[in-house]
C-alpha cells in the first residue's frame, strides 16, 4: 500500500525541507564570489522562504493556537531549560562531542574583520524565531508523534512513550555537528512538549537557547557556533 502523507503532516514537513534545501545550497555556493553571490546571503532568503510558509500555514498549526499558550509559570520553566541547554552547548565542544563538519559555516565579517550587522541581524532572526517554530513543528509535533502513531494528529504529546522520544531524538542529532549537545537539547525539548502538552514551551526553550547562543557568539566572536 502506498505510503500517503496527511496534509497536516506535508505543512510540518515541507518549511524543514525547503529550510535544508537552502542549507544545501549555501554550503555549495563557493565563498569566493566566483558564482556572483555571496552565500551569507542565502540566509537571508533562507529566512524569508521559510518564514513565509510558516506564516501562509499558520492557521494550520493547531497546537499553536492561542488556547494553548503557555501560562507563567511554564514560561519561566521554557526559559530556565533554554537558557540550561545553551550553557550545555557551548560546553560540549570537545572533539569526541563533534560528528562531521557544519554544512555550511556563517561568518559575518568582512576581510578586514569588522562585523557585518545586517547578516548578524538576519542570522539571529532567523535562528532565534523563526527555526525554533520551524523545528519543533517537524520534530517534536511531527515526528515524535508520528513514530509513537502514524496518525499523529490525534496523539496527546503527554502519551509519547520513550521509543518515539529516543528514535526522533536520534535522527535530531544527525542533523548538528556537536551530537552530544544535540541529543541533550533534543531530549530536553522533548521533555517539555510532553510534560507540558504544549509545543509553546518547547519553541520558546528553543527560542531562549537559540537567541542566547546568538548575543554570546557575537559578543564573544566564537563564529564556530554559528
Amino acid at each position: 500500500m502506498a505510503f500517503r502523507m496527511s496534509r497536516a503532516a506535508r505543512l510540518r514537513v515541507l518549511p524543514f525541507f525547503a529550510f535544508m534545501l537552502l542549507l544545501m545550497l549555501r554550503g555549495t555556493v563557493p565563498d569566493d564570489g566566483s558564482w556572483g553571490i555571496d552565500p551569507r546571503w542565502i540566509y537571508g532568503l533562507t529566512v524569508g522562504v521559510v518564514g513565509g510558509m510558516l506564516i501562509v500555514w499558520r492557521d494550520e498549526y493547531g497546537e499553536l493556537f492561542r488556547p494553548n499558550w503557555p501560562d507563567a509559570r511554564q514560561w519561566l520553566l521554557a526559559a530556565a531549560v533554554g537558557l540550561l541547554v545553551f550553557v550545555l552547548w557551548i560546553n560540549l565542544d570537545a572533539p569526541w562531542m563533534v560528528l562531521g563538519e557544519a554544512t555550511a559555516t556563517f561568518l559575518p565579517l568582512t576581510a578586514e574583520g569588522a562585523i557585518i550587522w545586517p547578516l548578524v541581524v538576519v542570522r539571529w532572526i532567523g535562528a532565534a524565531l523563526m527555526v525554533p517554530v520551524m523545528e519543533e513543528l517537524f520534530w517534536r509535533s511531527f515526528l515524535m508523534r508520528w513514530i509513537q502513531r502514524p496518525g499523529f494528529e490525534t496523539v496527546d504529546p503527554r502519551s509519547v512513550g520513550v521509543r518515539a522520544i529516543v528514535l526522533s531524538t536520534f535522527l535530531f542529532v544527525l542533523a548538528h555537528p556537536l551530537w552530544l549537545a544535540a541529543a541533550l537539547a533534543g531530549l530536553a525539548y522533548a521533555w517539555l512538549y510532553i510534560h507540558t502538552g504544549r509545543l509553546w514551551v518547547s519553541v520558546i526553550s528553543h527560542a531562549v537557547t537559540n537567541g542566547a547562543l546568538g548575543i554570546w557568539v557575537v559578543a564573544t566572536g566564537q563564529w564556530q557556533f554559528w
